[in-house]
């Protein structure tokens, strides 16, 4: 078994390393250096969140020296970037990774006993330039102290992926097939237009973020695209076929006979402006966008009939 004089003498030196770096000043980036990746195909944004990716520039530089850099980034001792979080650990001061353990009474007897005083137990695992965990610099260690204070920056990216936007289902009027020099009304179905949320937690801390649409700019098929500001109005049987939309409308000038299938493919895509608020504080992440596409077939008249 080993002896407190042996282990515990490390364990506090350790201890009050890791409470300065990443108490005082949290070891965690706000921001990161990373984003969200989302499916391309997908018109529903399916994210996974990387609070930062080894390599990849982001940002202005912070100087050397591990935890967080002023431009938002974790880095090494050596002032390399490194990613926030990895496999369930916050990045610390000497480049390592710390999560919150309960280890067992007899683990807690071998490290020397239980500290006296505030503080906690944490799983250190530290990894080479192969990606690999290097042994002998891992295990279970006491920081002393409150506990680290993950950043609401970095909840508010994790909160932002887990937002669930709705797909764009087009209400392109009047229905059926669309006539040349005869006004369409472009609309989207109530449900995909309206505020989303999303929330991340950890203990003391909880992060909700907000994703509006903002909005919608459609390709119609025909090299024009329309900037509409909201979801647009949908055409209402009895409407004065010759009457524009009030907010959002095209007016198709040729038919679609020359085109793959004789339709235009018509493609609208809806900006997310996405803010987050917790624990006293609030900001924006890089937004989102959904996308929906109808194919309609436009034909020429040489006479409407009222």
């Amino acid at each position: 078994m080993l002896g407190r004089r042996t282990v515990l003498l490390p364990l506090v030196i350790l201890g009050g390393l890791l409470a300065s770096a990443l108490i005082s000043s949290p070891a965690w980036a706000g921001d990161g250096t990373g984003g969200v990746q989302c499916t391309k195909n997908d018109p529903r944004p399916v994210c996974d969140v990387n609070a930062g990716t080894p390599g990849e520039p982001s940002g202005g530089d912070s100087g050397s020296g591990g935890g967080k850099g002023g431009d938002g980034t974790c880095r090494d001792p050596e002032g390399e970037r490194i990613p926030c979080q990895r496999d369930g650990g916050w990045a610390g001061a000497d480049g390592c990774y710390y999560k919150p353990i309960d280890p067992s009474p007899s683990t807690i007897e071998a490290l020397g006993g239980q500290p006296a005083g505030e503080g906690g137990w944490y799983q250190r695992v530290c990894y080479g330039p192969d990606g690999a965990t290097r042994t002998g610099l891992g295990g279970p260690v006491w920081i002393a102290g409150d506990p680290p204070v993950v950043s609401p920056a970095v909840l508010a990216r994790q909160a932002r992926a887990r937002l669930d936007l709705p797909r764009v289902v087009i209400r392109m009027n009047p229905p059926g097939d669309q006539l040349v020099n005869l006004p369409a009304w472009l609309a989207l179905d109530q449900g995909s237009w309206g505020s989303h949320s999303a929330t991340a937690s950890v203990p003391g801390v909880s992060v909700t973020a907000t994703a509006r649409p903002v909005k919608a700019s459609w390709s119609m098929g025909d090299g024009v695209t329309v900037t509409c500001d909201g979801p647009g109005t949908q055409w209402a049987s009895g409407t004065d076929p010759a009457k524009a939309s009030p907010d959002c409308g095209h007016v198709y000038r040729r038919s679609s006979a020359g085109s793959p299938g004789g339709r235009y493919s018509v493609t609208v895509t809806v900006t997310w402006e996405v803010t987050w608020a917790g624990a006293g504080q609030s900001g924006t992440v890089p937004g989102l966008t959904t996308t929906g596409q109808v194919q309609t077939r436009v034909q020429e008249s040489q006479a409407v009939v009222r």
